[in-house]
């Protein structure tokens, strides 16, 4: 069981480590497995992109551990209700970025809405990036999407480009996984059927784990 005072004290060490330039991890310091944390940008059931998530949680390489939040839990983005204008955030917009900050990475699967991000994931990327201890800035991230489509969420994933930027995330671009026609690729379980589709997916958290090992 984890000591949870040890645990503040290394949440508070990250944060100091992120102003000073310095990249390393919680689980680097514990000594610990690489842990991710998958957020699924579509709210409805049967999501293609939820499934998407679930897949991926199946394909994470070893000794990679992956936990899922829900965002539509998330209240909308209000700077009153933020610090410094509030004493204190919402508990569970509180417990979204603990949750972002002890993560070594972000897999994020989303579809595209009118040719850019989802408001309901966009409005978690608001409540994550505010004040100096943002957990996102220099977050390692993988984008993935699926779509019915023929597009697979190009301009979705390109949309996110100036958000890395500004919060210098670490994206890992390559292999792009742009999964188009969806409804072809998974079966009425959920389960991703496409081989090709899902090879691409392990290369993709294959890559993002490379990325964090080489910057431990």
């Amino acid at each position: 069981m984890r000591n949870e005072k040890v645990w503040s004290w290394v949440n508070k060490l990250l944060v100091f480590a992120r102003n000073k330039n310095c990249i390393f991890t919680i689980n680097n310091l514990m000594g610990e497995q690489i842990h991710l944390l998958g957020i699924s940008g579509s709210l409805r059931k049967g999501s293609y992109n939820t499934y998407l998530l679930q897949t991926a949680i199946q394909l994470v390489p070893e000794g990679v551990s992956m936990e899922t939040f829900n965002i539509g839990e998330l209240p909308l983005y209000n700077a009153d209700k933020d610090i410094p204008a509030a004493t204190e955030r919402p508990a569970i917009v509180q417990q979204f970025r603990e949750l972002v900050a002890k993560a070594d990475g972000l897999v994020i699967c989303s579809p595209e809405y009118n040719y850019g991000i989802p408001g309901g994931l966009k409005n978690a990327i608001d409540w994550a990036s505010r004040g100096k201890d943002a957990p996102l800035i220099k977050k390692p991230v993988a984008i993935m999407g699926a779509t019915i489509g023929l597009w697979g969420t190009v301009r979705m994933q390109l949309d996110f480009h100036h958000i890395f930027l500004y919060l210098d995330m670490r994206p890992v671009y390559k292999p792009e996984v742009l999964i188009a026609q969806a409804q072809n690729k998974f079966n009425d379980k959920g389960e991703l059927t496409d081989a090709t589709s899902r090879d691409l997916v392990k290369q993709k958290l294959e890559a993002l784990v490379r990325s964090l090992k080489s910057e431990a």
